[in-house]
Order: structure tokens, then C-alpha cells, then sequence
């Protein structure tokens, strides 16, 4: 089978984010872009992730024409390989519409300093609603990400969580939903600002991160 690793590394993910909860039903998708051949392992559209097997991953180029597969690929191939297109350093990208992200993202904000590992992502911008699988939503995708941004939520529509690794990009997924789920609580509480972890110590812990080191 052409391009095994990368297709087996997207079946793996989906099924992990199925498993999570991130996902539900057939929502969602998953990619991975081969470096060497700078083409992308992308989710197919609405097949069953139970029953998916590496085989059924759709490769598509950086234009997101279908390269290799029997299915058609995910709507949001537009998306995904417009980051591709812009961020040399992305590899993977993870969308979720998982709950509280989603809720989030409705306030059309950044998302709150809420917890100490979403902080190694700070900031998390929003990008304005688009139609899913538009170019304008794949547009507003890459700017809310910027030039070296991990994640953004999507208003009414989730979240995009990117990385180097497929592993970077689900821990960057399962974090930010994280901080989406407190921050949402913490608004119900009424928590004031004071109690968000102060933007400087946010910033040191991005610096953190990105040197490398563990948060």
C-alpha cells in the first residue's frame, strides 16, 4: 500500500479522537502531510471510523486533488492544505468539533488563560464563522493561526490544532479542549479576571514550550 505510515498514522488519530470524545459520528477530520513527497493523508467523508482501515485514508496533493483512494476526501481538505500551504513546519492537523471548544468559540474571543497546559499554546485566537469545507473558512483558518500559532477555534465549529507530529497536534486538540471546558465553567462561576493566569505567566510558559522543554 502507497504511503502506509502517514495513512496509518491518521486511522490511529481519528480513532483516538473518536475514543476521547473529541468526535462523534463521522464529524471531524485528521491529516498528515508526507515531507519528503509533500503529499496529504486526510480522513475520507463520511465513512465510519469504526470499520476504517489504513487503505480507506485518501491521499491528496498540497491542492487537495485526490492522488491515491476510493473515497472522496474529507469537506474540509480546503482547510487543511491551506494551512499545509502556509506552514512549512505543520505536518499534522487535527479538527475537532468537540463540545466545549465549539460552546467557546461561539463568543467569537480569544480563548481564556484557563489552565497551565493550554498555556504552551497561548494565544488561542477564533477564526469568524465560514461555511464548513469553504475557501473563505480555510482563509480565516490560516490567519487565526498566523505564522506560528498550534491552534484556533472555529466559531460554531470547533477547533484546529496543528504540529509538527501527529502526536503534537492530538495533545494540542486534548489540551485545548481542556481549557475550553474550565474556561466555560469558570464563566458559569462568575470566576473573575484576576483568577486567569496572568498573560505574562502564560507567555513564559509558551517560551517554555517552544524551547522545547517541559511545561
Amino acid at each position: 500500500m502507497k504511503y502506509q505510515e502517514i495513512r496509518e498514522s491518521v486511522l490511529a488519530a481519528i480513532k483516538q479522537a473518536d475514543a476521547l470524545g473529541l468526535i462523534h459520528g463521522t464529524s471531524g477530520n485528521i491529516s498528515m502531510r508526507d515531507e519528503k513527497e509533500d503529499v496529504v493523508a486526510i480522513t475520507p467523508s463520511g465513512r465510519d471510523y469504526d470499520t476504517m482501515k489504513p487503505e480507506d485514508i485518501t491521499i491528496v496533493d498540497l491542492e487537495g486533488n485526490m492522488i491515491d483512494g476510493a473515497y472522496i476526501p474529507s469537506s474540509e481538505t480546503p482547510m487543511h492544505t491551506a494551512v499545509y500551504r502556509a506552514r512549512r513546519d505543520v505536518c499534522a492537523v487535527v479538527h475537532t468539533h468537540s463540545l466545549y471548544a465549539t460552546v467557546m468559540s461561539m463568543r467569537l474571543a480569544d480563548l481564556d488563560r484557563a489552565t497551565v497546559p493550554s498555556n504552551m499554546y497561548y494565544p488561542i485566537h477564533t477564526a469568524p464563522f465560514a461555511m464548513p469545507g469553504s475557501e473563505e473558512l480555510a482563509k480565516e483558518a490560516v490567519k487565526a493561526l498566523g505564522e506560528q500559532g498550534d491552534v484556533a477555534l472555529l466559531q460554531n465549529h470547533g477547533l484546529i490544532a496543528t504540529g509538527p507530529s501527529m502526536e503534537s497536534a492530538m495533545t494540542c486538540a486534548v489540551y485545548t479542549e481542556e481549557d475550553a471546558q474550565v474556561g466555560y465553567y469558570a464563566a458559569l462561576l462568575k470566576v473573575p479576571a484576576d483568577s486567569y493566569i496572568p498573560e505574562e505567566a502564560a507567555l513564559k510558559i509558551r517560551g517554555i514550550a517552544l524551547s522545547g522543554r517541559a511545561v
